[in-house]
């Protein structure tokens, strides 16, 4: 089904792994447009606990492919939509702004995961933003690369990164499009926490795992809304809502199954997630 990406599903992780590797993952629209498909079949998938994000090869992704850029700044359009790869992915219910061509990842119902396995720039930067987690090689490299391109800073990332890092380092970052290495992007907030290189996706699957065998994953879909549209409200109405979901998860199978499993000192046995596509 898919030319740019692979997608594999391993109870209880679905894995997305952009695939240009001769092209250190360079974005097309129709790659973009595969990861979007892709995203919506694993959020369906019962089997799916959390999705992971990765590149093929030595890079995450290098931006968006040079060949576009070349045909943007001639005023041309570059790519199209796939056939047949029309989804809709994440929570009708949350505004539009969660739905936007990067911003959807914080809509979908389970946690979305980038596993930076290498250079990271451009285009890339804005996207792992939009994930919930960011864990990175020790050999992963960022950069926005916007400043250096006469570009803006791209997809919303003017809004996402100062909330990681700060504003002070939010401007250094796309003022200079300097490239930092993972210690720096780990020490300033940009990636929670940096890995060997060859155990970056075996920690994360193990991370993934952890979460299905402890962690409710109704829990989960509704504190990632909570935290996502508490960004924007007043802490005077993220506080009622708190009360209100309280209240409401009381009512819960899974907070019986919390309370006796853990009277029983046995792992819980929540119910997984899924939707119709």
């Amino acid at each position: 089904m898919y030319e740019q990406i692979l997608y594999v599903v391993e109870d209880p992780t679905a894995t997305i792994t952009f695939n240009r590797p001769d092209r250190l993952n360079a974005w097309t629209d129709q790659m973009g447009e595969e990861i979007r498909h892709a995203v919506a079949q694993a959020e369906a998938d019962e089997r799916v606990v959390a999705i992971v994000l990765t590149g093929a090869g030595r890079g995450f992704c290098a931006g968006a492919d040079v060949q576009g850029l070349k045909q943007l700044s001639e005023g041309e359009r570059f790519g199209e939509k796939g056939p047949g790869l029309e989804a809709e992915p994440g929570d009708p219910e949350m505004g539009m702004g969660f739905h936007g061509p990067h911003s959807y990842f914080t809509s979908v119902r389970k946690p979305v995961i980038a596993a930076i396995n290498g250079p990271c720039a451009g285009l890339a930067l804005p996207m792992i933003l939009h994930c919930d987690l960011r864990f990175g090689s020790d050999r992963a490299v960022f950069t926005t690369s916007f400043s250096r391109r006469g570009l803006v800073a791209e997809w919303g990332s003017s809004w996402s990164l100062p909330r990681l890092v700060g504003v002070g380092h939010a401007l250094d970052l796309l003022f200079s499009a300097r490239k930092i290495d993972a210690k720096e992007a780990e020490r300033i907030g940009l990636v929670n926490r940096v890995v060997p290189h060859e155990e970056l996706l075996k920690f994360v699957r193990e991370y993934v795992t952890e979460l299905a065998e402890n962690c409710s994953p109704a829990a989960i879909r509704v504190m990632k809304r909570q935290i996502y549209e508490d960004l924007t409200a007043s802490f005077g109405e993220a506080q009622q809502k708190a009360v209100r979901l309280m209240s409401e998860t009381f009512a819960w199978p899974d907070f019986r199954e919390g309370v006796v499993s853990f009277m029983e000192k046995r792992p819980p046995r929540f119910p997984r997630v899924g939707r119709k596509l």
